[in-house]
């Protein structure tokens, strides 16, 4: 028996020279499942030698710490690639763990994918 793919956890699309990544889980809870999207998340800038992130949470209802964690991460690597990531469309709920541990000040985040692309 042929084991199941691992099923992609970002959805990952190039506009212009900024790369938009959409998480396709709608809960980000599972420590399996944020080391995946951490993996993933990482190799676009380790591998892939991207520059410009922007990370769309459209579709995410529950965040854990954990994720943030790689989040925090990410931006460390971007940035000392001299690179930028950006984060939009946070549900609320979501946002107000971002005020509470002060990622609001660290992450640059919009409300609109639009105003986040001419953000970089």
């Amino acid at each position: 028996m042929t084991s199941q793919p691992r099923r992609r956890r970002l959805e990952v699309e190039d506009i212009g020279d900024v790369t938009v990544v959409n998480f396709t889980d709608r809960k980000i809870l599972d420590e399996q499942n944020i080391q995946l999207i951490g993996e993933q998340l990482f190799s676009l800038v380790d591998e892939a030698g991207r520059k410009k992130v922007l990370l769309n949470f459209g579709n995410v209802e529950y965040l854990s710490s954990a994720a943030l964690g790689k989040l925090i991460t990410l931006n460390k690597k971007l940035q000392a690639a001299g690179g930028r990531l950006i984060l939009c469309n946070i549900d609320p709920q979501i946002y107000e763990v971002f005020e509470i541990t002060k990622l609001n000040k660290l992450f640059n985040i919009h409300k609109e994918e639009q105003a986040a692309l001419q953000a970089f």
